[in-house]
């Protein structure tokens, strides 16, 4: 068996390892990680020898951490790193490499047909009939995208929605609600195979799926990091936020918005984000917790995104694609009868 998982932010970590009779044999942890002093790397593979070969990356963890000797320091890894890579190994886990990657970045559509593509897409690379795709969106209008699991009510001030112009539509994902004003957001959405994060906890996968943008916002000197369970983040605020779906079909639907630019006070009156429950301080405490791209690089929305690609592109060999006519009408007939319909906005009233 042999496991790989590049710790997002940290470092690689390799094991290799038999399974008789239901139980880890002759195992090898290895990497490019930091562990003081050497020996400590014997206690790693002692602890994995003899685990049974069911047992979860919790329990994994937990067997490594009871075996290192005191004082022991791992930089760049973690006993949960480790764990996962073994859990990969265990699985039909893959890697960024393993694939063929595709960009999609079109011209603006209305944001059911963004919603609809996301499903649409995701689906297709599951059934593998879609290489795996990044897709940035365009926005033709503004809009409150609320979760999947939202109540409509609780997140929507529908007289400020109104008001500022903005429609308001529910994803397929769950999380919370933002609010994608036109121009001032930086959107996307990765279609991956089911496999490359096979053996990751959905918190795992999302710092996984996430790492390479905090590449690419590093390289336009944005301070990037990554804040559990979906935030990016920086030292002056946070910058967005991700949401996943596992879908039927064997794909993770992981899409991600970022601020470009923020209006609070607009902000404020479009979302109810408990309004009624938070003081005035708490209120303003909340408006200002977001600190936008265009205010950490001065650049324009267009050069972020172009960084962000070639980041992409230099990571994964990435070349450039687009939503196939097929694709693009199945999307359109699902807005009809899915994305557009009362029955599902008002899923959770």
């Amino acid at each position: 068996m042999h496991g790989e998982y590049k710790v997002p932010g940290g470092k690689l970590v390799v094991v290799d390892f038999d399974v008789v009779d239901g139980v880890i044999r002759d195992p090898h942890v290895a990497g490019d990680f930091f562990l003081e002093p050497d020996e400590a790397l014997g206690d790693i593979d002692r602890a994995l020898e003899g685990l049974p070969a069911a047992s979860d990356a919790k329990q994994i963890a937990a067997a490594i951490t009871a075996a290192l000797r005191p004082g022991a320091v791992m930089l760049g890894f973690s006993a949960d790193a480790i764990a996962v890579a073994v859990r990969r190994a265990m699985t039909d886990a893959t890697s960024w490499s393993n694939y063929e990657w595709e960009i999609v970045h079109e011209s603006a559509v209305p944001p059911r047909l963004h919603l609809a593509l996301d499903e649409v897409l995701a689906t297709r690379v599951g059934e593998g009939r879609r290489k795996p795709t990044l897709r940035f969106w365009e926005w033709d209008e503004s809009a409150v995208v609320i979760g999947s699991f939202q109540s409509v009510k609780n997140e929507v001030d529908p007289e400020g929605a109104d008001r500022h112009g903005f429609d308001v539509v529910r994803r397929i994902s769950g999380g919370g609600a933002m609010m994608m004003e036109k121009g001032n957001v930086v959107t996307y959405s990765l279609y991956v195979p089911a496999a490359l994060v096979q053996g990751m906890s959905f918190a795992d996968s999302y710092a996984f799926l996430d790492d390479w943008v905090l590449h690419g916002l590093r390289s336009i000197g944005v301070d990037a990091t990554y804040q559990p369970l979906n935030d990016i983040a920086s030292p002056a605020g946070k910058i967005g936020g991700a949401a996943q779906k596992r879908l039927g079909s064997g794909a993770v639907l992981h899409h991600v918005t970022m601020a470009y630019d923020l209006d609070n006070e607009k902000m404020l009156e479009v979302l109810r984000i408990g309004r009624e429950k938070l003081s005035d301080k708490g209120i303003a405490s909340a408006a200002k917790r977001v600190d936008p791209l265009r205010s950490q690089t001065g650049l324009p929305r267009a050069e972020v995104i172009e960084a962000l690609k070639q980041t992409f592109t230099d990571l994964y060999g990435a070349t450039p694609g687009t939503v196939a006519p097929d694709e693009l009408a199945e999307a359109e007939a699902l807005v009809e009868s899915k994305f557009a319909t009362r029955e599902w906005l008002q899923r959770v009233p």
